[in-house]
């Protein structure tokens, strides 16, 4: 009988057609009946519905003991059948409703608990990747170099280009005078002009 069936797709979304068809096969009205059922057990478990109850009861007591006999419907003589059957009639109604109630709790429990694990699983995931890539920025740190080695790096830089500049000013004066006389260039030439010319 599909009055009894549980609704297992609490959490997806009812297309236009899926509506439809579910009118047709009577899940709609199961739907309706069952939130009904739900209000009213939610209904039955406030404070409110405790104190009307129990004003109803004394109230009927109460009637049905001072006052006119000619207007009494539930008679004290036989222990208020009436009333008996009224509160055994309401309880045997309640009980099964709030058990429906909480069946469609349950429902909507065991699919927010695995919506939560899904959530869980994809934050556990982001934290490992997060880690990883912590870790492997922290292996590029240590790889890269520091302060210190970057500063002694430089410093032997210096002393060698120190070195270079000390020894190509050491070497520069033999090669400006090279292999020329100490006359110049122009010493040659007068040499070879023959006096009277």
């Amino acid at each position: 009988m599909s009055f009894f069936k549980r609704n297992t797709g609490l959490d997806a979304p009812r297309s236009a057609r899926s509506a439809r068809e579910l009118r047709r096969s009577g899940s709609g009205s199961n739907e309706r009946f069952g939130r009904w059922t739900e209000s009213i057990a939610r209904g039955m478990g406030t404070p409110w519905f405790l104190a009307l109850l129990t004003v109803f009861c004394v109230a009927w007591l109460v009637w049905n003991t001072i006052g006119p006999m000619e207007f009494r419907f539930d008679s004290a003589a036989l222990g208020f059948t009436a009333l008996t059957l009224i509160l055994s009639l309401q309880a045997s109604y309640a009980a099964p409703m709030i058990l429906l109630a909480q069946n469609r709790q349950d429902d909507r429990d065991r699919v927010q608990i695995e919506q939560d694990r899904k959530q869980a699983e994809r934050n556990l995931a982001d934290t490992e990747f997060l880690a990883r890539e912590v870790v492997a920025l922290r292996l590029a740190i240590k790889d890269l170099p520091d302060r210190d080695f970057v500063r002694q790096e430089l410093k032997a830089l210096l002393a060698e280009l120190a070195a270079e500049e000390v020894e190509g000013s050491s070497q520069q004066p033999e090669s400006a005078m090279g292999p020329e006389s100490p006359q110049g260039p122009d010493s040659t030439r007068h040499d070879q002009v023959k006096p009277g010319e």
